[in-house]
């Protein structure tokens, strides 16, 4: 169940098939493996069809499928070997190990839309691995390839010699048929300054909440239930609902605060006698104060709250303290107190915290929002809103979870991006073909139209003739090899004369 499952997420037609390849995935520990795995994992929850390819890696428990190819790895004896050929001069070698790359590349890639890859294309670990990529984006009818730029050697301010010679050279090269993203604005500029000029996306990275705070699927559920990872707002208050919990007070201020243009959600966790009669009378009171103020989707009584699969939600102290980690207020109201236990705990976990300013209270409490229990709502709810707009971890914490949670960026910024790629591919494939072209034509003449079909072909085969190499995106042009030599081979050595 995902937190951010609605119309935009579950209710997206016609899963789309990714696959998102990297050297190893987890268990392997790394940077990039962790964020393999976030978008593996929450691609997944959105409804898609994941596959992730790899090197090395997987546990067979994943609720995603994991393709393990050793040739895909970076410490593979056939690569290591490559490497050092090529090193020597001799392209032999790594010629032949990225054409048997490729052939099984193209099969684990069978029936896949996208194939996300991630460092590959930039890093020097394996690079018959990304030679094999970039031809396999220029097959005709091949997997759209998306490549996901974490870093690169180049940034480095004296990069190893052998990386500014062929073939390596190739990992700072744009291929036309491949799309570009990266993970920040600065991570952009600096492709752009090594002379990375393609088309770049920054698609952000972030952070998975659930698998952060080790969640309680019944949390996360119900957090999905009430989408509370995209409130503005979220309070709590672990109270039992008895008459001197004044919880009417807890409403109202949820009222000035939703006046104040917040989406704010208020969850009271405890519950109320249903053998008391005063308790049954004061719980059918908020509710009268709920729905008169037109609240029912701002405030959750988890005493009555049924999950979508009519499951009834019994909270613990697991899911207590799930609720303070994913709030951004603790709010007691309380007319009396013996102690404030719940401020402990919120000051455990460092959770801002707004209460009347009772005895108990102001003898636990440091550095809280004390009100009276007799002050307006109104004057409340703007006291709570200013002390969170001064708190630096609240603003912190709101920025994090509005702009960099994994899963709003997959479901926000990722699959709309990857909808777009194959929807430009669609109309490139079914768009009118003019008169006496073929689509290859076309397509061609569409990467480039400066060179007719014509004078390419008898280019190419002269300088195929001579045993000459090129290099793409170097100014020359940029054109599928498949239609012209099945033989062709991924460009090394000098370009053709300018």
């Amino acid at each position: 169940m995902s937190p951010f499952e609605d119309d935009r997420g579950k209710g997206m037609d016609d899963a789309l098939k990714i696959g998102i390849l990297h050297y190893t995935c987890p268990p392997v520990v790394g940077g990039v493996e962790e964020i393999v795995n976030q978008h593996a994992s929450i691609l997944h929850r959105l409804n898609q069809q994941v596959t992730v390819l790899a090197g090395k890696g997987g546990t067979g428990n994943e609720p995603y499928e994991v393709k393990i190819e050793p040739l895909f790895g970076s410490k593979h004896q056939s690569v290591l070997k490559a490497h050092e050929q090529v090193r020597r001069g001799d392209h032999l070698g790594i010629e032949k190990l990225t054409s048997r790359i490729l052939e099984r590349l193209t099969k684990l890639c069978g029936g896949l839309d996208i194939l996300m890859v991630h460092n590959v294309l930039q890093m020097p670990f394996n690079l018959p691995l990304t030679l094999a990529i970039r031809r396999l984006a220029e097959s005709d009818d091949g997997v759209k390839v998306v490549s996901w730029a974490h870093d690169s050697p180049y940034f480095q301010p004296n990069p190893p010699d052998f990386l500014n010679s062929d073939p390596w050279t190739v990992l700072r090269m744009p291929h036309p048929l491949i799309h570009y993203v990266t993970i920040s604005e600065s991570r952009k500029e600096l492709f752009l300054q090594q002379g990375e000029r393609g088309d770049w996306t920054v698609i952000n990275n972030g952070i998975d909440p659930m698998a952060f705070f080790y969640l309680d699927p019944r949390s996360v559920k119900l957090a999905s239930e009430l989408r509370l990872f995209d409130r503005d707002l979220v309070m709590v208050q672990p109270s039992r609902i008895t008459p001197r919990k004044n919880l009417e007070l807890s409403i109202h201020i949820v009222r000035g605060i939703k006046a104040l243009g917040y989406n704010v959600l208020f969850v009271m966790t405890g519950a109320y006698d249903p053998h008391e009669t005063r308790a049954t009378s004061y719980y059918r009171r908020l509710r009268y104060w709920i729905q008169e103020l037109d609240l029912k989707d701002h405030i959750a009584i988890l005493a009555e709250y049924r999950f979508k699969d009519k499951s009834r939600l019994v909270p613990d102290r697991i899911f207590i303290r799930d609720l303070y980690l994913m709030a951004d207020l603790l709010l007691m109201t309380s007319k009396d107190e013996g102690f404030g236990l719940p401020l402990l705990e919120a000051g455990m976990i460092k959770l801002p915290i707004a209460c009347t300013a009772i005895p108990p209270f102001l003898e636990v409490g440091r550095d809280v929002c004390f009100f009276g229990k007799d002050d307006p709502p109104l004057f409340i709810a703007g006291r709570i809103v200013e002390y969170l707009s001064r708190s630096n971890t609240h603003r912190m914490y709101r920025h994090v979870m509005k702009n960099y949670v994994m899963e709003r960026v997959c479901r926000d910024r990722l699959l709309p991006y990857l909808r777009t790629l194959l929807d430009i591919r669609k109309k490139r494939r079914n768009g009118p073909i003019p008169s006496g072209k073929s689509s290859k034509t076309t397509l061609w003449m569409g990467i480039n139209p400066l060179f007719s079909r014509a004078f390419v072909a008898r280019w190419w085969r002269g300088r195929w003739i001579q045993g000459a190499r090129w290099k793409m995106d170097e100014g020359i042009l940029s054109v599928r090899q498949s239609h012209f030599s099945s033989a062709t081979q991924e460009p090394w050595g000098s370009p053709p004369p300018q």
